[in-house]
C-alpha cells in the first residue's frame, strides 16, 4: 500500500547545506515504498568549526551505518522512535548512511516491532547476526551512494520475501488512518473508526511502537505542518496552526517548541 506521509527534518526544511555539511535524502524503489520512507546521507568535513545538526520526531525507526568505521562490527545500530527533538553538535568529519522505515513496517523488516528500539541503539548484528555484517561490511567498502543502495535493496527486498511476521491489522489500519487524517483527528474518533475501544487501541500501539496513539497522532500532526511549510502551500503560521485543529495559539507553539526546540517565527 502506498504512503503520502513524508516526515521532514530540518536541513531539508531550512535548506541548510555547505561545503562541510550535507543532508539528502533518496527515494526508495516502488517494492519498498510501503515499508521505506527513503534512505538519506549526513556528511560533515570538520576544520575549524562546530556544525549543529537537529533531529526531529517523526515517527519512524532508521538503520543508522557510519561509513567511517574501520570495521563491520558496531558500524550499524537501529534509533527507535522519538519523541522529543536532539540537537547533536558535530566536531569531527562523519559521513552516515540511513534507512529510514515507517513504524508500522519497521517489524517485517527488523523482525522485532518497533517498541524493541525506544531509547536505546541495538547493534544490527544483534538483529540480522552475520547476514546484517555482510551486508555493512559491503556498504563500507563502496563510495557511491547509488551503489550502496542497491546492496540495501537487495537485502530489504530478500528479508521481505523470507518474512513470515504479518504487520499487526489493527496498528496498519490505525496508521493509515493517522496519515490520511494528517494526525488531525482525535483518538476517540480513530477508536470509533476502528471499532475498537481507545484502551485496546492503545494497549497495540505500546506493545508495537512503545507510544501512545495521541503521542503518535502529534508527531504526524507537527510532521504534516512541516511539509506544508516545505511544500510552500501556506507560510502563515496563523492559518496553518487553525488548519490542523490548533485554535489556541500559545497551544500551538507549545507544541512546535517540543518537537523543533524553537518557535516558529524562528525557522
Amino acid at each position: 500500500m502506498m504512503n503520502n506521509y513524508r516526515p521532514i527534518q530540518p536541513p531539508k526544511l531550512q535548506q541548510i547545506q555547505s561545503p562541510d555539511y550535507s543532508y539528502q535524502e533518496y527515494v526508495p524503489c516502488e517494492s519498498l515504498a510501503s515499508h521505506v520512507v527513503c534512505y538519506w546521507t549526513m556528511d560533515f568535513h570538520a576544520k575549524n568549526k562546530n556544525q549543529l545538526h537537529r533531529i526531529l520526531p517523526d515517527g519512524c525507526v532508521d538503520i543508522i551505518v557510519d561509513r567511517q568505521s574501520t570495521s563491520s562490527w558496531k558500524a550499524a545500530f537501529v534509533e527507535g522512535l522519538m519523541t522529543r527533538f536532539e540537537v547533536l553538535s558535530l566536531s569531527k568529519y562523519q559521513s552516515l548512511f540511513g534507512i529510514r522505515f515507517y513504524p508500522e513496517a519497521a517489524h517485517s523488516i527488523l523482525k522485532f516491532p518497533a517498541s524493541s528500539f525506544i531509547g536505546q541503539h541495538v547493534f544490527l548484528e544483534d538483529i540480522w547476526g552475520m547476514e546484517g555484517l555482510f551486508m555493512v561490511e559491503e556498504i563500507l567498502s563502496i563510495q557511491a551512494v547509488s551503489k550502496i543502495i542497491e546492496i540495501v535493496e537487495r537485502k530489504l527486498n530478500h528479508l521481505l520475501a523470507l518474512n513470515n511476521t504479518s504487520t499487526n491489522s489493527l496498528l496498519l489500519e490505525s496508521m493509515q488512518y493517522i496519515y490520511g487524517f494528517k494526525g488531525s483527528i482525535s483518538t476517540l474518533v480513530l477508536a470509533e473508526k476502528l471499532s475498537f475501544t481507545e484502551r485496546h487501541m492503545r494497549r497495540i500501539f505500546d506493545r508495537e511502537l512503545g507510544l501512545s496513539p495521541k503521542e503518535m497522532l502529534g508527531i504526524v500532526r507537527f510532521q504534516s505542518i512541516l511539509q506544508e511549510l516545505y511544500s510552500g502551500t501556506s507560510t502563515n503560521f496563523t492559518d496553518i496552526a487553525l488548519k490542523y485543529g490548533y485554535y489556541d495559539q500559545s497551544h500551538f507553539i507549545k507544541n512546535f517548541k517540543r518537537y523543533y526546540g524553537i518557535l516558529p517565527k524562528q525557522l
